[in-house]
């Protein structure tokens, strides 16, 4: 699908389309939108959606055909749930999603559509904007590239009219539109299988990135790994054919004095579980497992065209964990950047160190005012929480509340887990400072994984 975005100030009754879209709020029969296009172009549409069943639920989409008029051969109607309950941006980017989806299985090239009301939703038009805009790309997302026979083509330019101040909600149409490709860019790497995308690959598409975007670049290989002691990246690495990378990237603002920022993301290309080797039941999403890593290089990539007034600092180390002769074996014992041992119980649990390293780095090289950590570390978390929330660990309350009041605004929600004293003995080792799997008997498998990634950032909030 190819998806195009255009803003008018024409009213939705003098547009010629395929469809026009109008959002409906639960209990919501009589609004002006639902009234104008009943009469306008489908005097049955109370009948309709009583056989239907249709009250505007949340996630409920309808396509009916238009009986009357010229000007739309479908009305879509968006259900957004109950007024008198929160209505979150959310609630709305699910929505043009799953019309976006939907419209796809139609003859629907073109969409037009009034927002809905910013009552509804305790925001701007432009908040509105480039939600609309991040959402339909997003939906609008397909990995198809390995697909040599016919595909799902389909184009559609969706409308948005009846707007005030076009220049201003064109800015915020352009912001949604860019990060909305930022994260299906993320989602592109990966989705694209292991024998794709190896280290290499993905460190020589951030230095495109830096290049392009002006970001300073610095890609660290195994035996400069080696040399600057971080013994979790090489150590996780040295099972495969493809060497390990560590990747820096840092943006720097013009504004003095500046606080400076570390997004550090696990980049585990592909996770066998090495000699402590997964079940085969799902190991093909294993390639998944360097996640953290693309999104902090898309970050960078977008923010270098954002600006913002901080200074910022992507770490993203990057290995393939694999079993083999040369592999890190259970029971060795390895030397971090920090100069921290740690013995490997399990070379499954190998994504905190690989963190480690890039962590301790950057709290060496850099004057850290914050970190934030992006790790599909353990499946632990998506047992505690499923796919809806992801895991957050943080001491410094300040910054956990920052990090989910952005979440909420985003989305992409989080859900805080404990990190107490009482966790922290559990990855204490006999033979060296800590061991990389937590002690049996106090499970929280996430919860000591975050105990063990805190021994690498020092007082800086993490």
């Amino acid at each position: 699908m190819s998806l195009k975005f255009n803003l008018t100030t024409e009213p939705l009754l003098s547009h010629h389309a395929d469809a026009a879209l109008v959002f409906v709020a639960e209990q919501e029969s009589v609004t002006n939108p639902l009234t104008a296009i009943s009469t306008h172009s489908l005097p049955k549409l109370t009948q309709l959606l009583a056989d239907l069943q249709f009250k505007g639920q949340r996630g409920k989409v309808a396509i009916l055909p238009a009986s009357q008029g010229e000007n739309f051969k479908y009305v879509v109607l968006a259900g957004l749930g109950l007024p008198d309950h929160k209505l979150t941006l959310e609630v709305y980017r699910r929505a043009v999603a799953k019309v976006v989806r939907s419209v796809a299985h139609y003859n629907i090239r073109t969409l037009v559509s009034a927002l809905p009301s910013i009552s509804l939703f305790n925001c701007s038009h432009a908040e509105l904007v480039k939600q609309t805009a991040i959402s339909g790309i997003m939906a609008d997302y397909q990995f198809d590239q390995f697909i040599t026979g016919d595909k799902l083509a389909h184009e559609l330019t969706y409308t948005l009219c009846d707007l005030a101040d076009i220049a201003q909600l064109q800015s915020a149409l352009a912001l949604g539109l860019k990060l909305g490709q930022a994260v299906n860019q993320t989602r592109h790497w990966v989705d694209l299988p292991a024998n794709k995308l190896a280290p290499h690959d993905l460190a020589n598409f951030a230095a495109d990135i830096a290049q392009k975007q002006g970001l300073k670049c610095q890609i660290f290989n195994a035996a400069e790994a080696q040399q600057l002691g971080m013994g979790g990246l090489v150590g996780v690495g040295q099972g495969a054919a493809a060497e390990c990378k560590l990747v820096l990237l840092e943006y720097r603002t013009t504004v003095a004095n500046a606080p400076t920022v570390a997004f550090v993301g696990k980049g585990i290309m592909f996770d066998s579980g090495g000699l402590s080797i997964k079940p085969a039941n799902n190991m093909e999403t294993m390639k998944d497992d360097m996640s953290g890593a693309a999104a902090v290089i898309s970050a960078l990539g977008l923010l270098a065209e954002l600006k913002p007034a901080i200074n910022i600092v992507g770490l993203a180390p990057l290995a393939e964990n694999l079993p083999s002769g040369t592999a890190t074996k259970p029971g060795d014992i390895v030397t971090f950047y920090n100069g921290k041992t740690a013995e490997v119980k399990n070379t499954d649990a190998e994504g905190r160190l690989v963190l480690a390293d890039a962590l301790s780095y950057a709290i060496k090289n850099y004057q850290l005012a914050a970190i934030i950590d992006l790790a599909t570390l353990t499946g632990a978390c998506a047992y505690s929480l499923g796919p809806f929330f992801s895991g957050l660990f943080s001491e410094h309350e300040e910054l956990a509340a920052r990090v989910m009041a952005a979440a909420e605004k985003s989305g992409d929600f989080v859900w805080r887990l404990p990190l107490t004293d009482d966790y922290k003995v559990a990855v204490k080792a006999k033979v060296a400072d800590l061991c990389n799997i937590g002690a049996k008997q106090y499970q929280a498998g996430a919860t000591t994984a975050a105990c063990f990634l805190q021994h690498f950032v020092g007082d800086v909030p993490w």
